[in-house]
Order: structure tokens, then C-alpha cells, then sequence
């Protein structure tokens, strides 16, 4: 039937009980009701999330027990959730984009979807971890190391830059996940300081070395203290989640490499506000209760990661931030992850 009033014009077939439950179940799909407890969807501040429920949703039910502010949280890769967002336009029911990494921040800040953010926000946080824009700020940090098996290896035994692994003699030792999200990520910042040729020879020569690959971080991490790879390259905060659960007999341990460079990348996970939202205030309310000192701390303490606002330190079990040799590197660049893609479709890592 091709609209309400025509539905509603009862045949004479049709008896007054079933006719009433029909029209009943088609209004309420055309019209659904609003969430339980009456309160209308605008009342609550809509994240879509790259962040897993595991690492933020104990977080964020504290800010909605301290404020009385709902969050509807949305979860999904951040490629995806920033897919989603520009997909959606400006119907976007979401307030906030929450990253795992700044270069889906950066892809939605170049569409010019998200905001900019206040001074007070911005100045929290070191410029190298903001938008240069100020349209996304970063919450926490997280380094790119080398894992290595402590039974096999030390530092010393390490090549000072990632290149060093392109050696054969590291052939059949090297844990990757070129699928993971972050190792991509790892991947644009390498063609945004060393070039495309520098980062396809990288790729290609770590190819050779027949390195064993992982869907993710954490079973590289496993498999780095197994013994089945020497070296993984990680994010640094997956192997205090072993030594957590296993103890200081785990045989891993974390190296930062000498020279740094891009094999020291601190991405963030970051934060922004979408212009489509009707509850800016409210959304900057919430950023700003993310890099206040106990939200920072838990990301110090449950996370491992490196809180980014300057009032907290990172958990003492990690260099500080600012002895970690990083590249000199804008992290919006980090937003052309369709190249990256490319690139490692034609390396045939991917």
C-alpha cells in the first residue's frame, strides 16, 4: 500500500480487532517510540568509536555516573566509523569520533567534517599530538617498538632503525600483522618521511625475509614470548598486558630503537567533534573530562598507553614521553590510508 491513509481505509474483510494490531504494528514501525524512560535520543552524546568496548567502557560509564550524561556509544573500526561518518553526511546522528589513530581523524578533519576545537582544549595538550588545525586532539599515546624474546636476544642485539631488519640474517624472525590497523598506520607515516620508493624497498626486503604474519598485535606479542619469532613489530603497550596476566618471567621485552625515527612513531588515539553535532558544548565538556587527570591516569594505569595531557605521567614501567626519539612528522598526514593500502596490495604483503 502505498501510504498511511490508503493502509488505513479498513476493508470490510477485515475484522475491528486485527485491523486495530495492524495498524498498531505499522505505526510504530513508521513511528517508533522514544528510548525507555522517555528520554529522546538528542539527550545523550552519540560516540562513534575506533576504541574497542574492552579498553573504553568502563571509562566511559564513570563519566556517565559523574556527570549524569549518557553516552550511545557506536563501535567499529576507526577506518570504517570514519567511512561511516562521511557516508552519513550531514544526517550523522554522531557527536564525537573517537580514533584509535590520528590518521582517521585526519581524513575526516581534511572533509571538513569535525570542528574546531577551544584554546583551553588545545593547550593541554603538546602541539605534536594536536591537529595543527585544532580540529581533533589526541588522548592518549602510543609508541611503535620491537618486541623480542629476552631468552634469544638483548638490545644490543637490535639494529638501531627498523631498516636493520632487512639483514638476512633476520630471515624467518620477524612477527608482522599487515592487516592491523596500526602497523598500517606505521606504514603512511613511513611514506610520509621516507618516501614511497624508501617504503616499498622496506616492504619488499622484509618480505624476503619471510617474516611470519599475525592478525594483530597481541598474537605477535605471544608468539614473540613462545619463542616462535625473535623480534615482532608491536605498539608498545600489548606486552605490559602479558607481564599483567604472566608475571616478570614473561621472556619479552620492549625496545625502543636507537636512532628512532619512524620506527619510534608515537601515534595517538584522538578525539574530535563532528559538525553535524547539536551538542557541541556538551561534546567539548566531554574531551575535556578525557584529558583531566583520571581519565589520564587510567589510561596510565588499565591501557599502558601514555596519557597526553601534562598533568599526568606515564606509568612508571615506560620511558618518558619526551626521552622516546620520534619523527618530526604532522600526524594528519597519517590520513591517506588508501595509499597505504595500495602500496601494500603491490608489494603483495596484503
Amino acid at each position: 500500500m502505498s501510504n498511511s491513509s490508503s493502509f488505513l481505509s479498513r476493508p470490510a474483510s477485515i475484522g475491528l480487532g486485527v485491523f486495530l494490531l495492524i495498524a498498531a504494528i505499522y505505526l510504530v514501525t513508521r513511528h517508533p517510540p522514544a528510548p525507555a524512560g522517555g528520554a529522546e535520543s538528542d539527550s545523550a552524546l552519540v560516540l562513534y568509536s575506533g576504541r574497542s568496548e574492552d579498553l573504553i567502557a568502563e571509562l566511559l560509564d564513570q563519566f556517565s555516573s559523574e556527570t549524569g550524561t549518557r553516552i550511545e556509544v557506536r563501535y567499529g573500526k576507526s577506518a570504517e566509523m570514519a567511512a561511516t561518518i562521511l557516508e552519513e553526511g550531514p544526517n550523522s546522528p554522531a557527536d564525537l569520533f573517537f580514533a584509535q589513530d590520528a590518521g582517521s581523524l585526519g581524513a575526516l578533519a581534511k572533509a571538513g567534517t569535525l570542528v574546531p576545537l577551544s584554546d583551553k582544549i588545545l593547550s593541554g595538550v603538546d602541539p605534536r599530538f594536536h591537529s595543527h588545525e585544532g580540529k581533533w586532539v589526541g588522548i592518549s599515546g602510543r609508541a611503535r617498538v620491537v618486541v623480542y624474546n629476552t631468552s634469544k636476544l638483548n638490545s644490543k642485539n637490535l639494529p638501531d632503525d627498523i631498516f636493520g631488519f632487512c639483514d638476512p640474517e633476520w630471515s624467518g624472525r620477524i612477527g608482522w600483522a599487515p592487516a592491523n590497523g596500526s602497523f598500517q598506520a606505521f606504514v603512511t607515516a613511513l611514506r610520509a618521511i621516507e618516501g614511497e620508493q624508501r617504503a616499498r624497498d622496506w616492504l619488499q626486503c622484509i618480505q624476503q625475509n619471510r617474516p611470519h604474519a599475525y592478525p594483530k598485535n597481541t598474537p605477535i606479542v605471544a608468539a614473540v614470548g613462545a619463542g616462535e619469532v625473535d623480534v615482532g613489530f608491536v605498539n608498545h603497550y600489548y606486552l605490559f598486558r602479558f607481564l599483567a596476566e604472566q608475571g616478570d618471567g614473561f621472556p619479552a621485552s620492549n625496545a625502543f630503537l636507537a636512532s628512532g625515527g619512524v620506527g619510534s612513531l608515537v601515534n595517538v588515539a584522538g578525539i574530535g567533534v563532528l559538525k553535524t553535532s547539536k551538542r557541541k558544548e556538551a561534546a567539548e565538556g566531554f574531551i575535556a573530562w578525557l584529558l583531566a587527570p583520571p581519565a589520564q591516569q587510567y589510561f596510565s594505569d588499565k591501557t599502558y598507553e601514555y596519557p597526553l595531557a601534562s598533568a599526568v605521567g606515564p606509568n612508571e614501567q615506560l620511558p618518558p614521553l619526551d626521552t622516546v626519539n620520534t619523527p618530526d612528522i604532522d600526524l594528519s598526514e597519517l590520513e591517506d590510508l588508501e595509499g597505504t593500502l595500495k602500496l601494500l596490495q603491490e608489494t603483495g604483503v596484503l
